[in-house]
């Protein structure tokens, strides 16, 4: 019996016939440019679809200089970074937005000194259409690293030092306030905050906004300890905080994971969550609802936040110049405050 002829793939011209536009229209339903009627765009989208088309992404590469790759980096050297919750729900909210395009996503860590190595090469031989960029510190290399290579950028959270032109952030410090005057509506006076890391523009934000609320209802921010929003650093600095200030009787925690830490450490020390010690964490991710009891905090919308970005991004590369976001943040409300 002779072997079965593999399918011919249809052509671009097929396609257009098929949809009844010109091959020029179709190229540009393809290549998702703008300015294309809906009538043409649903056409040669089911033109596509009835003829199983596949654009030629070597060709499609060649005619627009673009590679359908798009970069996240974050500045840190950890892989296990990824699989943070908070991380994770990033690169759900970022595959989200590209299952919408052509575009791929690559995720690079780049804190070392080789990951930098890496990550710039791979930007100066326009390896990638576009980046973005998370977990910034201080006067972070790879800010400078992005600048001179001159690609679309986006950031995740604003960087320290300067207001980049693209970024989506979440309303840190407004979400910081909530956290702190429902503590002080709950009548406790005596409010620690646990930071995350200050050398970055979120650190600050959330550990400003503890302070505001704190001023503008009369009293004095009572103690703070520096975390680096893990639950491990959050334990640290919980039992730190227990053995300066015994008679603290409530705690904002700039980060879930931050107050599960410190939920432990005060449980583990005799007190009663809410009872002797209320806590309010920041994020509302999976974690706030395992606590033992469950943690009231601040919520973000961690997908959004890749979504948007991806979103952005997508949008530099089309050509186009979209306004930067700040996200809506409110409180949720459970057992532990």
């Amino acid at each position: 019996m002779a072997a079965q002829r593999p399918r011919r793939q249809p052509t671009l011209d097929e396609v257009a016939e098929r949809a009844g536009v010109s091959r020029s229209a179709a190229s540009r339903v393809i290549n998702k440019a703008p300015h294309v009627s809906r009538a043409t765009r649903d056409a040669v989208e089911r033109a596509i679809k009835e003829m199983g088309y596949l654009p030629n992404r070597t060709a499609r590469a060649l005619a627009t200089q673009q590679t359908g790759i798009v970069a996240l980096a974050v500045s840190h050297d950890d892989p296990e970074l990824f699989a943070d919750p908070f991380f994770a729900q990033v690169i759900v909210g970022a595959s989200a937005a590209l299952e919408e395009t052509d575009l791929h996503l690559l995720l690079c860590l780049a804190s070392s000194g080789q990951g930098r190595s890496r990550l710039t090469n791979l930007l100066h031989t326009r390896g990638v259409d576009g980046i973005m960029l998370m977990a910034l510190h201080g006067d972070d290399p790879l800010t400078h690293i992005v600048r001179r290579a001159g690609l679309p950028a986006v950031y995740g959270g604003r960087p320290l030092n300067f207001e980049p032109q693209w970024y989506v952030d979440s309303d840190n410090l407004g979400g910081a306030r909530l956290a702190t005057e429902h503590l002080i509506g709950l009548g406790r006076t005596r409010i620690v905050t646990i930071t995350g890391a200050l050398n970055t523009d979120v650190g600050r934000a959330r550990h400003r906004g503890y302070r505001e609320a704190m001023i503008m209802a009369g009293l004095t921010p009572y103690a703070t300890a520096v975390g680096d929003f893990t639950e491990t650093g959050g334990a640290t600095a919980m039992k730190s905080l227990l053995d300066s200030h015994p008679d603290l009787d409530a705690v904002f925690a700039a980060s879930d994971n931050t107050a599960a830490g410190a939920i432990r450490v005060l449980i583990d020390a005799g007190r009663s969550v809410p009872a002797d010690v209320a806590v309010v964490g920041f994020d509302n991710l999976g974690i706030a609802e395992r606590t033992d009891p469950p943690l009231t905090t601040v919520h973000q919308s961690v997908q959004a936040l890749g979504k948007e970005m991806t979103r952005m991004l997508v949008e530099l590369i089309a050509g186009h110049e979209p306004p930067s976001i700040i996200l809506p943040t409110k409180l949720v409300l459970r057992e532990s405050a």
